[in-house]
């Protein structure tokens, strides 16, 4: 069988990309030049948007069992604690995932490739891209294993290889930013005393350390600044000196230690005719927030479906272009906020030591317990406030919600919620209230499922209108908002994009 997508890299993005186009019947290949999933892997924070992304397709429970939640989070300074912040369900009524879970990146990739495997695709470990070319037929790639060449023809090609891009170096895309000047590390090691089950994060002048349960291993992250006074190759005794004040913490056992360097910047273009940048291929960030892996996810998401639609006839191949409009925009605001987040973190200047002093251990706790406060700490974290209203696939506003938005999430009486029907991974309608007849004919004429949810306070407090009809695309993101559940929009979206519903279309 010929390969439709080959997908260079198999981190988490790229291995979600695969899992979701082997879901939609894409035939894909994925390769990586690694011998095996990362050992020092560095992202730990799983976010709601993620996990609502991985109960669409079927394992948000089991990532959830094995990931710790994180109920409070420790602010230090100077080695004592200034602050708390109850993390406890933060996003209650939010997202069916109201925490922030700590969940390393090593299981988590191990825990993927399970996945992949078990929709038929194996990842191709220790093949390297040599180079490739593309033309209006397909992409013809030469890879390297053990010293072979091997080659590849495929419709599209797919960068999902890092910060040192192969792909990206290969299309000549700028990738500007910078460097931080400081160097990181981060280690597994196991502590005196009894189980660490919070986030620790110390702040100080060019001094950040942070430290997770890993619940696998029974042991804890490290991550955080190497001192000045650091040789150019350390191991662990380098900065246990200076960490375990910090974090009031006494290591007796170091599993791995590894040190690396962080970068800010986003690539010139996401896609190049037949070829797309996803992850750190295409944007890199500061540690703050921890949203590079769930950014890269996204990614991923965002791209599957579109390509699917596309390989498989069910919309034109204008639809691509959508790909890049909608996910380089997020990735530039947040590169700018994590940066300016993180520099004012660390930083030795009055804003700084502001920040430090007063408002992370004074304000920051009292506006912990206000609900909006908390609300909008948990929106901006776990990035369900991820939104397009620009792409050329949204239109409309019903409510609170506009074309583009996250369809909001609406527990029902039943038990169940509006969530369930996305798991069909498809395009659908929603109406919150009474559907038109006119409506209903449109959407069976178009093979469309249609869901009528009955109207509900919950549903009002969520921003739904009532007796308003919404597009929901198979990434679980509202194309139109019809306030009217206007049938002449529905059809002009259609045609604009020659989009055909129904799975056996």
């Amino acid at each position: 069988m010929s390969t439709q997508v080959l997908i260079v890299g198999a981190g988490p993005t790229g291995l979600v990309l695969a899992i979701a186009l082997a879901r939609r019947g894409v035939t894909v290949r994925i390769i990586d030049q690694n011998s095996g999933p990362g050992q020092a892997s560095r992202a730990m924070a799983v976010h709601a948007r993620t996990l609502e992304f991985y109960h669409q397709l079927g394992f948000a429970e089991v990532v959830v069992n094995q990931g710790i939640k994180i109920d409070t989070l420790h602010l230090r300074e100077h080695g004592d604690d200034i602050a708390q912040l109850d993390l406890n369900d933060i996003g209650t009524g939010l997202s069916p995932y109201p925490f922030v879970l700590a969940y390393p990146q090593d299981d988590h990739e191990r825990l993927l490739v399970a996945q992949l495997q078990a929709e038929g695709v194996e990842v191709e470990w220790n093949t390297e891209l040599e180079s490739f070319t593309q033309d209006e037929w397909g992409v013809r790639a030469t890879l390297q294993r053990d010293g072979e060449r091997i080659t590849s023809s495929s419709a599209y090609l797919c960068g999902c290889d890092g910060a040192r891009s192969r792909v990206r170096e290969s299309l000549k895309l700028d990738f500007v930013g910078g460097t931080y000047n400081h160097r990181y590390y981060v280690a597994d090691v196991h502590t005196t005393g009894p189980a660490n089950q919070d986030l620790r994060v110390h702040l100080g002048a060019n001094t950040l350390a942070l430290m997770l349960p890993v619940r696998s291993r029974g042991m804890q992250r490290l991550i955080g600044i190497l001192p000045d006074d650091a040789p150019p190759q350390p191991d662990f005794e380098a900065v246990r000196p200076m960490l375990e004040p910090l974090l009031g913490i006494q290591v007796d056992q170091v599993n791995w230690f590894s040190t690396y360097r962080v970068h800010h910047r986003v690539a010139a273009h996401f896609r190049v005719d037949r070829c797309f940048l996803a992850g750190d291929a295409g944007h890199i960030h500061s540690p703050a927030g921890g949203q590079g892996m769930n950014t890269g996810i996204g990614d991923a998401i965002n791209l599957a479906w579109k390509l699917g639609h596309v390989l498989q006839g069910r919309a034109d191949a204008a639809l691509l272009d959508s790909y890049e409009a909608e996910r380089i925009v997020f990735a530039r605001k947040l590169v700018i906020t994590t940066d300016r987040a993180f520099q004012l973190m660390v930083s030795q200047g009055a804003g700084g030591q502001l920040l430090r002093s007063w408002l992370l251990p004074h304000v920051f706790p009292a506006l912990s317990h206000i609900a909006a406060a908390r609300r909008t700490l948990f929106k901006t974290l776990s990035q369900v406030m991820i939104h397009y209203p620009d792409s050329p696939l949204s239109g409309g506003r019903a409510g609170d919600i506009i074309g583009g938005d996250r369809l909001p999430w609406l527990p029902l009486d039943n038990g169940h919620d509006n969530y369930a029907a996305l798991q069909t991974l498809d395009w659908q309608l929603h109406v919150y209230g009474r559907t038109d007849p006119l409506l209903a004919a449109a959407a069976q004429a178009l093979r469309l499922p249609l869901h009528a949810y009955p109207w509900s306070e919950a549903a009002a407090d969520a921003g739904l209108l009532q007796d308003a009809a919404y597009l929901v695309r198979p990434d679980m993101h509202v194309a139109l908002a019809l306030p009217r559940q206007e049938v002449d929009a529905l059809q002009q979206l259609v045609t604009r994009f020659s989009l055909r519903f129904g799975k056996d279309s």
